[in-house]
């Protein structure tokens, strides 16, 4: 895999391959699967850091354990696409919207939510998101079931890590 924006070869993109799989894997196991010490790992993602190709390390929970059954999507129409900015800050200081981006076609921004039940999206879509000075409209997507949330895939080869 060539990349000319960044100065990455294919030991960062094996080692960000394990990462993206499983965040807890330790640099010493990853060292020994890919045949290079635990410094060189550390120093690596150090460097990917810095980069800006990794921009933070995540916790992926899961929401309806904790009690948040309800997933949607939102389709937002602005009243002028000069406002997205705006809207955008305004949206950010709502918990339960997780995702927010500005989109081609239909809907100006699309964006994602996690609700603990319908009452609670209700809450939210109509108290604090259609209330947002430049909304024009939004619409509604509840999600069913989420069959795939996954990393890209960097390597056509997959690296097995062992138990």
């Amino acid at each position: 895999m060539e990349n000319k924006n960044y100065d990455i070869d294919n030991l960062d993109l094996q080692i960000l391959s394990i990462l993206m799989e499983d965040a807890k894997v330790p640099y010493t196991k990853i060292g020994e699967v890919l045949f290079v010490s635990p410094g060189t790992v550390h120093v690596r993602m150090k460097k990917m850091e810095q980069m800006g190709i990794i921009k933070r390390h995540q916790l992926v929970v899961n929401h309806e354990k904790l009690g948040y059954d309800i997933t949607a999507f939102l389709g937002i129409y602005l009243q002028k696409s000069s406002l997205y900015d705006e809207v955008v800050r305004e949206l950010q200081s709502i918990k339960e919207l997780v995702n927010i981006n500005y989109t081609t076609g239909n809907y100006s921004m699309f964006v994602k939510l996690i609700c603990r039940d319908t009452n609670h999206l209700k809450e939210v879509l109509h108290d604090k998101i259609q209330s947002i000075n430049g909304i024009q409209r939004t619409e509604t997507f509840i999600s069913l079931e989420e069959s795939a949330n996954r990393p890209i895939k960097l390597l056509d080869e997959e690296i097995v890590i062992p138990a």
